[in-house]
């Protein structure tokens, strides 16, 4: 376990939005008891009739349920649609937050979820009160696939659905071992063979939904894109990849995506264990003899267990739900061939310094093992990141090995499959986050997507309530939502944004957008080729960058 135990202390640092949970009851009846001169706009959506909220200008529907409870049997299942309901159900109130682990340390990412539950398979829809054919951004939360939830407040849709004119939805998918757990017994009493990977099949059922319902809520189920950040992110790269996603969304944004090693699952690869070996080894750890003793156990109990033995949550290569390591996959253009806008931003490892290594004790030190690690390519290396400021030279390795790397290939890869593809890099410097030494820390760039500057959780840098801010935000929500509208992004105020194509374009968010070139010359370069190098190598490439990267031999770069 001593692999997984690292997987999970460097991984679990990644975690945007690890949150406070409590147990609590399951969703309620869908009946309402409302008076009619008290009652709420309702749809009568193909799943049944419901009743939301006026917000403003803005019809708010929450806690919607999109598949049946995965609890019991169907714990570690699929998920299954929820049959059509009779009378109205009251979408006044987001839905429990999916079970997730309970200990966490102080972060800034960490919000008030209230109460948890395994019954968690919820939607909410902000919509336009006259939508008609409007476009649908679909959202994904971040968090490592450990913690998080679809009705933590920076996500409020209202900024993005008012100014934007769009529907916004977000979803809840399960986590942790609860969503990605693989299993020999798991895999036995598959149909398919195949265990593991709930959370993405959750993510996909979501999207089915939207495709039978959202019309009733007056949006386009032609016009979906499917958007998150960290963890999210990482989801959408593969919702693009996974064959049974296909068709289910037409555009795609993804915010500090990480496109690292996948577990195969029943093989070892890549110096990691097998996805059944490792589901194997955490029923072990928790004094679970098999599978009955597994869907027997009490959620709670098993996500802190599993989270106690260091396990860590992983999508599974599985050859059917997932066919290919997402390197493979984008290389060979057999990801869906959509409209991509995808960046990073520049502070990503200032608030996730757990993944930075500390620095060597003198810059001679830092050079002789780089040098060591990278071979022939430590001349490259150390122009990029030199000795003369190891602690920044070791943040910015990070920040490029994981998030600069993926946004980059992913606009490069999107490009050579022929659709368009926007980059960006999000660099913006406010008071609060500067003096704590936070500038344009992993995931600030999200109160400026949502709007939702006054909404960020109590740890949170405070963003001044000033007229740049907002100015800011405005122009971030015009792109997003553009995008979202017509695949590509424009803002009322704000250059206009070219594709990635062949002059590596990008966008550049400072004090204002600035439509730059070349995001960090040489990088890409340099990464791409130690993944190649690493993957012929049989190594796995994730955070193990830098002064604690393997060395990499002089291997010949394979066509993955």
């Amino acid at each position: 376990m001593n692999m997984l135990r690292r997987l999970f202390v460097c991984a679990a640092a990644v975690a945007c939005f690890g949150a406070i949970s409590a147990s609590g009851a399951e969703r309620g009846s869908p009946m309402t008891s409302a008076s009619n001169a008290e009652r709420g706009p309702i749809v009568n959506a193909p799943a049944g009739a419901l009743e939301g909220r006026v917000e403003g200008a803005l019809h708010v529907f929450k806690g919607i349920p999109y598949a049946q409870p995965p609890v019991g049997d169907l714990r570690w299942r699929p998920p299954v649609a929820m049959p059509t309901w009779e009378g109205v159900r009251s979408a006044a109130d987001f839905g429990a937050a999916c079970v997730q682990p309970s200990r966490h340390v102080p972060s800034i990412y960490a919000d008030e979820l209230g109460r948890t539950s395994e019954d968690c398979l919820t939607l909410n829809v902000w919509t336009p009160a006259d939508a008609h054919n409007a476009p649908v951004f679909v959202w994904i939360h971040g968090g490592s696939l450990v913690a998080g939830s679809s009705k933590e407040t920076m996500y409020d849709g209202t900024h993005l659905a008012t100014r934007g004119g769009v529907i916004v939805v977000s979803i809840n998918y399960r986590l942790g071992a609860l969503g990605y757990l693989a299993h020999p017994e798991l895999s036995a009493e598959s149909p398919q063979g195949i265990s593991g990977n709930y959370g993405l099949l959750d993510q996909i059922e979501a999207l089915r939904w939207v495709q039978r319902n959202i019309s009733a809520f007056g949006g386009d189920p032609a016009n979906v894109t499917v958007a998150g950040e960290s963890a999210g992110g990482l989801s959408v790269m593969y919702l693009m990849a996974a064959p049974s996603a296909r068709g289910l969304f037409a555009k795609a944004i993804a915010e500090s995506a990480y496109m690292v090693t996948a577990f195969n699952l029943k093989e070892p690869a890549f110096s990691t264990p097998s996805a059944e070996q490792i589901g194997a080894a955490i029923g072990a750890a928790v004094h679970a003899p098999n599978l009955a003793a597994l869907r027997a156990m009490d959620a709670q109990t098993l996500v802190d267990g599993a989270a106690a033995a260091h396990y860590f949550p992983f999508l599974s290569i599985d050859g059917q739900v997932l066919q290919r390591q997402l390197v493979d996959t984008f290389a060979r253009g057999e990801q869906a061939h959509v409209p991509l806008l995808a960046g990073f931003n520049q502070g990503e490892i200032r608030s996730l310094t757990i993944l930075a290594p500390p620095p060597p004790t003198s810059t001679g030190e830092y050079e002789r093992i780089i040098r060591e690690r990278y071979g022939d390519l430590a001349d490259a290396f150390l122009r990029l990141y030199p000795s003369s400021n190891m602690q920044e030279s070791i943040y910015a390795t990070t920040r490029d090995a994981l998030y600069g790397w993926t946004a980059e290939r992913l606009a490069r890869n999107q490009t050579a499959a022929g659709a368009p593809a926007y980059l960006y890099l999000f660099d913006h410097a406010y008071p609060a986050a500067d003096n704590a030494g936070l500038h344009a820390f992993h995931a600030s760039e999200l109160p400026y997507v949502f709007g939702t500057a006054d909404r960020t959780p109590p740890l949170w840098p405070k963003i001044p309530p000033t007229n740049r801010e907002r100015a800011l935000s405005d122009a971030m929500i015009d792109y997003w939502t553009s995008f979202a509208r017509t695949g590509q992004p424009t803002a009322q105020h704000g250059p206009v944004w070219p594709a990635y194509g062949t002059t590596g374009a990008y966008m550049h968010f400072v004090d204002t957008p600035q439509v730059s070139q070349h995001v960090f010359p040489g990088m890409y370069e340099l990464h791409e080729e130690a993944v190649r190098r690493r993957y012929a190598n049989n190594q796995p490439w994730n955070w193990n960058v830098g002064i604690v990267s393997p060395p990499l031999g002089m291997a010949p770069a394979p066509s993955h």
